[in-house]
C-alpha cells in the first residue's frame, strides 16, 4: 500500500502561481484524521476522479465527515472509518496577482459608420491586477489535471477575454471616436470595473485594477479592409483626395512628381500583396489604384506643359464612356481637379451629377 499522507500543506507559493496539486504526481492516499493546513490567501479543494468536491479555507483541518462531506459521501465513509482513500488536494492562490501585462494583439475593431473604411483599428497596452475569486469554479475550468498552473499558462486566455470585453463595451455603448474610446479607458481605470468583470466572474476570476495607455489608431491597409469587411470605395475615395490635395500643395513639376510617386508607391504595395487566390475586393482596390496612378501621370504631364485644366477636361479624356470603369475614372479625375483648384465647386457638382447618373444607367 502506498504511503498514507498524514499532513499536507503548501506554504511556499510562487508570486505568479494560480493552483498547485498535492501530491504533484497525482493521487495520494489519505484517511480520516489526516491534517490539512491551508495558509492565509489560499483555498484547498479536494478532487477525486476528476471531480472537484469539498473546499476548505485558511486554517488547520483534521479531515472528518463534517468538513469533507462531499468526499466522504462519495467514498462511503463512516465517521470512525480509518480506511485510506485516494484523492488529490489542489491549493488555490487567492491573492491578487498585480501588474499582469496585456496588449492589443490583434487590434480592437471599432465601428465608424460613414467614416473612411467604416471601422478603426485601436491599439494600446497596459497592466491588470487579477486574481481568483471562486476557487472551485476556477479549478474546474483550468486547474484539474495539472500539477501547477501559473499566470503565463493563462496569459493568452486572459488577454483574449480582456480584449473581447473591451470590444463589447465599445459596441454596446456605440462608441465611434477615439476620444470617446479613451474616455471609456479612463472610466475603467477610475474603478468602473464591473463592466469588465462579467466574463471573468464566469470562470471564477476577478479584475481588481486596470491600467491602459491611450488608444492609438493603426493605419488601415487594403489587407485590413479585406479582413474586417470594410467599405473599400469610401476608403479609396478619401485616400485619393488626400493624395490629390498633397500634390496640389506642391506647385510645379516637383509637386506632380511627388503626387505621382505617392500613387505609385501605394499601387506597388497593393500589387505586392496579390496572389492567385486574391478576392474580388482586392482586385477592385488594385484597379482603383491603377486609375489613380494614371490620373497622377496626366496631372504631371499637364504641369510639365503648362496646361490649365478646364471644366471640359474631364469628359474630354473619354468623350463617350461606355463602361462603368470609364465613368468612374472620369468622376475620380473630377475629384482631383477640384482638390487641385482646376475647376469650381459648382462645375464639379454639375459634372459629377451627370456622370453618376450615367453610372447608374450602366448598373453602377
Amino acid at each position: 500500500m502506498a504511503r498514507i499522507i498524514d499532513v499536507v500543506s503548501h506554504p511556499n507559493v510562487m508570486d505568479d502561481e494560480l493552483t498547485y496539486r498535492e501530491p504533484q504526481g497525482g493521487n495520494g492516499d489519505f484517511r480520516m484524521g489526516s491534517q490539512l493546513i491551508v495558509q492565509e490567501g489560499q483555498a484547498a479543494v479536494f478532487v477525486r476522479q476528476g471531480q472537484a468536491l469539498d473546499v476548505l479555507g485558511p486554517g488547520s483541518h483534521t479531515l472528518n465527515t463534517g468538513n469533507i462531506p462531499l468526499l466522504a459521501g462519495l467514498i462511503g465513509m463512516v465517521t470512525s472509518g480509518k480506511t485510506p482513500f485516494t484523492a488529490e488536494v489542489y491549493f488555490i492562490n487567492l491573492k491578487d496577482l498585480p501588474q499582469v501585462g496585456w496588449g492589443t494583439n490583434p487590434p480592437i475593431v471599432m465601428d465608424t459608420p460613414g467614416k473612411g473604411p467604416g471601422f478603426m483599428l485601436l491599439q494600446t497596452f497596459g497592466v491588470v491586477d487579477i486574481g481568483v475569486e471562486d476557487a472551485s469554479r476556477f479549478l474546474k475550468q483550468y486547474g484539474i489535471g495539472k500539477p501547477i498552473l501559473r499566470v503565463a499558462d493563462l496569459r493568452d486566455r486572459i488577454q483574449t477575454m480582456l480584449l473581447g470585453q473591451l470590444a463589447k463595451l465599445l459596441a454596446t455603448q456605440q462608441i465611434t471616436s477615439i476620444q470617446s474610446a479613451n474616455a471609456l479607458l479612463d472610466d475603467l481605470e477610475s474603478g468602473a470595473l464591473t463592466m469588465l468583470n462579467d466574463e471573468f466572474n464566469a470562470i471564477g476570476m476577478r479584475i481588481k485594477a486596470f491600467k491602459a495607455n491611450p488608444f492609438q489608431a493603426k493605419d488601415v491597409t487594403p489587407e485590413d479592409i479585406v479582413k474586417y469587411g470594410g467599405d473599400a470605395s469610401t476608403y479609396e475615395r478619401v485616400k485619393r483626395l488626400d493624395i490629390a490635395q498633397a500634390a496640389a500643395e506642391n506647385e510645379g513639376l516637383g509637386g506632380g512628381l511627388a503626387g505621382a510617386g505617392v500613387g505609385f508607391g501605394v499601387g506597388n504595395a497593393i500589387g505586392a500583396s496579390m496572389n492567385p487566390d486574391q478576392t474580388a475586393l482586392q482586385q477592385q482596390l488594385q484597379q482603383q489604384q491603377m486609375m489613380m496612378n494614371q490620373m497622377m501621370m496626366e496631372m504631371m504631364k499637364n504641369q510639365q506643359g503648362g496646361q490649365q485644366g478646364s471644366a471640359q477636361a474631364a469628359p474630354a479624356a473619354t468623350p463617350n464612356p461606355t463602361t462603368k470603369e470609364q465613368v468612374q475614372a472620369l468622376i475620380d479625375n473630377l475629384d482631383m481637379k477640384l482638390a487641385n483648384g482646376e475647376i469650381s465647386e459648382a462645375t464639379y457638382n454639375k459634372l459629377v451629377a451627370k456622370w453618376e447618373a450615367k453610372l447608374k444607367e450602366l448598373g453602377g
